[in-house]
């Protein structure tokens, strides 16, 4: 058979076979597919624009120009982000109206830029948390241009509101683009204080259930993780209970710790040594350090 028969003849029932089987497993009516990952992407450099526009794109100077532009961007990323988040709603729940989707969203959407003023106060903190907690930076606009912490940190607080709403699936590919931008993969449910700064940031984990305090720094590789995964009767992971480590105020977690378990808190004022493994509280004002290497001097 020749390539053209082939198509002809064979491509058809693979296609067919495909369909098939994605339709038994995913929902093809109000599925978001990549293209509305895609549409996140943008709606969340709209954002970023809309939180820091003279950083972001050259403008002019013109603050009713500026104020245009930062407007126009709000209103095309609210549409689109109603848009999408109507479909996710109609795909969770099939007894939900069209009408009912709409308001929800709408709701949802208002909700979540009525706070862009907080976030953008909020990400001011991080910024100077970065430029205080860094001797190498010389300027927060080199901070914002350049460090994965600023990038991954705007992006949580965003998806941060809209989990918080309930909103499923967004969220989610919110914090997974900030992790394939940056390495730095923070859940959406993690709930994090003002003054957060992750230095240098490449494999940082964050749980879902995380919460962490003011003025937390942390380094790269560390993990704020689940110590197991409780499972039902049938077997399967029980979902929504607290799974993952509290980090009170003014803590800082040096690279490659591993912090374990819902019911572990690091108290205020600790420091966490590197490579430290913890499934334990400690008190505040803690210093959790391995035990420092023995030299094998040569006779």
């Amino acid at each position: 058979m020749n390539l053209n028969d082939w198509l002809n003849n064979e491509v058809p029932s693979i296609a067919s076979n495909l369909e098939s089987i994605h339709s038994e497993h995913f929902q093809v009516e109000n599925a978001l597919g990549f293209t509305g990952a895609e549409k996140i992407y943008a709606i969340l450099h709209d954002f970023r624009f809309a939180l820091f526009p003279c950083v972001c794109e050259s403008v002019s100077g013109d603050e009713v120009r500026l104020n245009v532009m930062i407007a126009n961007k709000l209103r095309a990323s609210a549409l689109d982000l109603r848009d999408l988040i109507i479909k996710v709603y109609l795909s969770a729940d099939k007894q939900l109206s069209a009408k009912d989707a709409e308001e929800k969203a709408s709701a949802v959407v208002m909700a979540l830029i009525n706070k862009f003023p907080q976030i953008r106060a909020t990400l001011q903190t991080d910024v100077q948390a970065a430029y205080n907690g860094d001797p190498a930076t010389t300027s927060h606009e080199e901070i914002l241009l350049s460090y994965p912490s600023i990038q991954a940190v705007l992006i949580h607080r965003i998806a941060h509101e809209l989990y918080k709403e309930g909103v499923p699936v967004i969220p989610r590919i919110m914090s997974e683009y900030s992790h394939t931008l940056t390495g730095i993969d923070i859940h959406p449910g993690a709930t994090i204080g003002d003054y957060f700064f992750i230095d240098h940031g490449t494999g940082v984990v964050i749980g879902e259930t995380c919460t962490i305090g003011a003025h937390v720094k942390i380094y790269q590789g560390v993990t704020l993780g689940a110590k197991n995964f409780p499972l039902d009767e049938q077997g399967n992971p029980i979902k929504g209970i607290k799974r993952h480590p509290n980090i009170e105020d003014h803590v800082v977690i040096y690279a490659g710790a591993t912090i374990l378990g819902g019911n572990t808190t690091i108290g205020a004022n600790s420091t966490i040594g590197g490579n430290v493994w913890l499934t334990h509280s400690v008190p505040a004002e803690s210093r959790v350090y391995n035990a420092p290497p023995t030299p094998n001097i040569a006779k």
